[in-house]
């Protein structure tokens, strides 16, 4: 008889001891006390500050979720950044995001640069590890890849900008158009000169340069020759520069120069008033102070890092806020649960208002705007998702 018995209670045993275990995964399996976000930018070198801007806009909102007590499934959670430098390479970028794969993170906010984000996005795929970049090259989105997710409007959209703003703002008739190299500058310069010829004007001088590139008397020789009246380059800012001086030696000065987010820097006024046409950029990454509820951003961020934004840490901040409430919406911190809360999420975005992405992880609401060199700095002269 009491060998019966402590079967029985042996069995009931068993039988707690399971749903014991089961409530405990269910609870605590999905959910850990700390979640893991990776970020890879370029943290040093010549792009260094715009990485590390990035990072700011995460940090700022990681640090602001923390406080507040974030909780997932009900659950208190506590959100880690790991951050890692990817130099702006591809190579650099692949070892890296290897790095934060093994390092447990669910999500990752990176790359800057398309090359590095397209190198490393099979590798976050993988894993089933989101990944949200500001590269533009809409490559990175055609992987195939559910894992790749876009923070602002793609090339395609900016190439449209600055070809239609060319074409019908610049009144002209000779183009040049001018690129790096790069995947970016390659791919944008083509999607522009495109453009420009269906908007029935002339492409008469079509050239790529390496992006460290800085003797342009031949081509300024070239384009004077040819009578360009308006320059649409994807080259860097000190390139830029570089050329603008060449066609001060050359005589060639009643040009206007329209060039993409490399030349949109504080850098770029040493060559105000050098061409007559004027300088003008255009960008998908919009300024914080555009958006209505900006001035709040701009104000904890320059208390927390005592400096303005480089480039686009609202919108790393904005994705960090919208991931986090994926991860909510997915009660878990398995990768590919959060990924798939991203792709039906539309997202509160504190500065931009929302963030939302298609099928192939597109921003449906990315905007460009064309920005005109004056005094006071690079001023909004207009700005559209529909170019």
């Amino acid at each position: 008889m009491n060998r019966l018995i402590d079967r029985r209670s042996f069995s009931a045993g068993l039988a707690l001891s399971a749903i014991a275990c089961a409530a405990l995964l269910a609870g605590c399996g999905k959910v850990p006390d700390t979640i893991k976000v990776g970020v890879a930018q370029p943290l040093s070198g010549p792009l260094g500050a715009l990485g590390q801007d990035l990072l700011n806009g995460v940090n700022l909102a990681v640090a602001e979720l923390n406080q507040s007590g974030y909780t997932v499934d009900g659950k208190r959670v506590t959100l880690e950044v790991v951050a890692l430098d990817d130099k702006a390479d591809a190579a650099t970028g692949k070892a890296v995001a290897q790095q934060l794969v093994d390092a447990g993170v669910v999500a990752v906010i990176g790359h800057l640069n398309s090359g590095v984000s397209i190198e490393a996005a099979p590798i976050y795929a993988a894993k089933d590890i989101a990944q949200i970049a500001i590269s533009t090259n809409p490559r990175f989105t055609q992987l195939g890849f559910p894992t790749t997710f876009r923070m602002v409007g793609n090339d395609t959209l900016q190439a449209r900008a600055i070809g239609s703003f060319a074409a019908t703002q610049l009144s002209a008739t000779r183009y040049a158009a001018l690129d790096d190299g790069t995947p970016y500058g390659k791919g944008l310069a083509d999607g522009a000169a495109e453009q420009l010829k269906a908007e029935k004007k002339d492409v008469v001088v079509r050239k790529s340069f390496d992006d460290k590139t800085t003797a342009f008397d031949a081509l300024a020789e070239e384009l004077k020759t040819a009578q360009v009246e308006v320059i649409v380059s994807t080259l860097n800012d000190f390139q830029a520069l570089a050329l603008l001086e060449a066609l001060r030696k050359v005589g060639h000065t009643k040009v206007s120069l329209l060039g993409g987010d490399t030349i949109k820097t504080t850098d770029m006024t040493k060559g105000r008033g050098i061409v007559e046409g004027g300088l003008y950029a255009t960008s998908p990454v919009l300024e914080a102070k555009e958006f209505t509820t900006g001035k709040p951003f701009l104000e904890k961020y320059t208390a927390a890092y005592k400096k303005p934004p480089a480039y686009g840490g609202h919108y790393s901040y904005d994705s960090m806020y919208v991931l986090s409430a994926a991860i909510q919406k997915a009660k878990s911190a398995e990768p590919a649960d959060i990924t798939k809360a991203l792709h039906s999420i539309n997202g509160y975005a504190p500065v931009s208002g929302t963030m939302t992405w298609d099928e192939k992880g597109e921003q449906r609401y990315g905007a460009v705007g064309v920005y005109e060199l004056r005094r006071g700095g690079w001023e909004l002269r207009m700005r559209s998702d529909r170019w």
